[in-house]
């Protein structure tokens, strides 16, 4: 299903318009999920951190036995190509993929031998500021690199991504705050998750069992600059609780508050603002 409206993609090495057909019933991504992908934004004229999106999707191919088949410079410049069939103003989803065509012989790793690759751009309005959301408990938890192929931005990873939100919004929340092998706090099914509690700024250190995302790091970047103390640190879900603020950070939105987890409630606090401000501030005058 496409993901926004005016769709452009970029395979076989030139663009089409529309969501194309681009994956053969036998190719090795399709039926064995060895498929990676990786999402930028631009909006209001801006494509921050564009480069390292197009750096990380190689880098995941890499760990999933892919072999990728384009530079992050040469993805970079596609997908600038490509955005210049759009409106300045329209915000747009940046989604580079590379999958496996055919297996090796030893079975169900894949083979170098062919690698797919698409770029697909999608109109996708940027989330309004005051937009927040809740979260909950899971009983579903991050997997550890013995597991599963955490160091990529894989689409085999995501079915237990969506078994967390599928729990969350039975619930009645907007998403859900999950647990690593250990019982300590990860990350939301779908992105970073930082808590602010007497002005200092707190978020799970990366263990390898989820991705820690260019969004993720460009908040530290920016708030640590503006003289704001930011800790990563093992993190439990009392720490949560007991938070004077929380936040998620990932590419869709850039920053959403939370302002709920289970019974506790939140108010979208002056860091949670000043956290939106900075990144803002920082794209706009990057450009």
């Amino acid at each position: 299903m496409a993901f926004g409206k005016t769709i452009r993609t970029w395979h076989e090495g030139r663009w089409h318009d529309g969501d194309v057909m681009v994956m053969r019933a036998a190719d090795h991504g399709m039926w064995q999920g060895s498929s990676v992908f990786d999402g930028a934004r631009r909006f209001e004229g801006v494509m921050p951190d564009l480069d390292r999106h197009c750096a990380r999707v190689v880098r995941s191919a890499e760990a999933m036995m892919i072999r990728p088949t384009l530079s992050a410079v040469e993805i970079e410049a596609i997908a600038r190509e490509g955005l210049e069939g759009f409106a300045p103003g329209e915000a747009v989803y940046v989604r580079p993929m590379f999958w496996a065509i055919h297996g090796s012989d030893v079975g169900v790793a894949p083979s170098p031998e062919e690698t797919g690759f698409a770029l697909c751009l999608e109109t996708v309005p940027m989330p309004a500021p005051e937009a927040a959301t809740t979260l909950t408990r899971t009983r579903f938890r991050r997997p550890v690199l013995e597991d599963a192929v955490c160091d990529a931005k894989a689409g085999c990873l995501y079915p237990n991504n969506a078994r967390m939100l599928v729990e969350a919004r039975a619930k009645g929340f907007g998403n859900a705050l999950v647990a690593d092998a250990l019982g300590n706090v990860a990350e939301s099914a779908t992105s970073n998750v930082f808590v602010v509690r007497d002005g200092v700024v707190l978020t799970p250190v990366a263990n390898g069992t989820f991705l820690a995302g260019i969004t993720r790091a460009r908040h530290i970047e920016n708030l640590r600059a503006d003289g704001v103390e930011v800790r990563e640190a093992v993190l439990s879900f009392r720490d949560v609780e007991e938070a004077d603020e929380v936040f998620l950070s990932g590419n869709l939105a850039k920053i959403t508050p939370v302002t709920a987890f289970d019974d506790r409630r939140y108010q979208v606090g002056p860091i949670t603002r000043r956290a939106r401000e900075l990144y803002w501030d920082w794209a706009l005058s990057a450009a």
